[in-house]
């Protein structure tokens, strides 16, 4: 459907709070995946305005993809200063040593995305985002967009599975999380720590391939 062609914008840059390459520093990449070309234009023109939105936020719809990229690097860069620049001027008065001002202060920011699968009128979109913004660990997460190009609709479980499938699926991922596990019973992998942090149930964030439907649970979930 549509006759996609894609191509990706990419960027990676570093801006050092103060301009001074002593003093730590952002880092920002970005692979955007985008179609840029179809033989319908109205479909290339929506696909771009929904890959923009989930990748970049609402506020970036209708600008032109490259647009979207400079100017959200232009952003992200001009807040981390803008944040961060008070407060290490006023660590440094405090500390002899600039050395021993914490690490905190190099944040990054990552946002990839690329076309996982595409065929008749199925396509599937992927987005990996990671980000650190001081304290122990960053974060990092993977979300899909499974799209039915006909309808330019996203598909969800219930265009999927018909009745009352909630608990049979439920069931089918819990055998799966033993199987993955190497263990027999809930409660071993419960022992495990799963279930800890949320239910094991199915999620919307999914991707759909010629093998079947595979759920994707980002850390911390479950």
């Amino acid at each position: 459907t549509g006759a996609l062609q894609f191509d990706s914008i990419q960027v990676n840059e570093t801006a050092h709070l103060f301009n001074d390459t002593a003093k730590p520093a952002c880092n920002i990449i970005v692979n955007f995946a985008y179609p840029v070309k179809s033989s319908d234009d109205m479909l290339k023109d929506s696909l771009n305005s929904y890959f923009i939105s989930a990748c970049f936020g609402d506020k970036y719809i209708g600008e032109k993809p490259e647009e979207v990229v400079k100017q959200y690097t232009e952003n992200y860069i001009s807040e981390y200063r803008r944040d961060l620049e008070p407060m290490y001027a006023e660590d440094e008065k405090d500390k002899e040593d600039e050395s021993s001002i914490g690490a905190w202060y190099s944040y990054y920011k990552g946002i990839e995305s690329h076309v996982q699968y595409y065929k008749k009128h199925l396509l599937v979109y992927r987005i990996n985002y990671n980000e650190y913004t001081g304290g122990a660990h960053g974060i990092y997460m993977s979300t899909f967009l499974n799209i039915d190009l006909r309808t330019l609709s996203p598909i969800r479980l219930d265009d999927i599975f018909v009745g009352e499938y909630q608990e049979a699926l439920t069931d089918l991922l819990w055998n799966q999380l033993m199987a993955d596990n190497k263990v027999t019973t809930r409660q071993e992998v419960e022992d495990m720590g799963y279930t800890s942090t949320g239910d094991l149930e199915p999620t919307e964030n999914f991707y759909l391939s010629p093998k079947g439907i595979t759920f994707y649970y980002n850390i911390y979930e479950i």
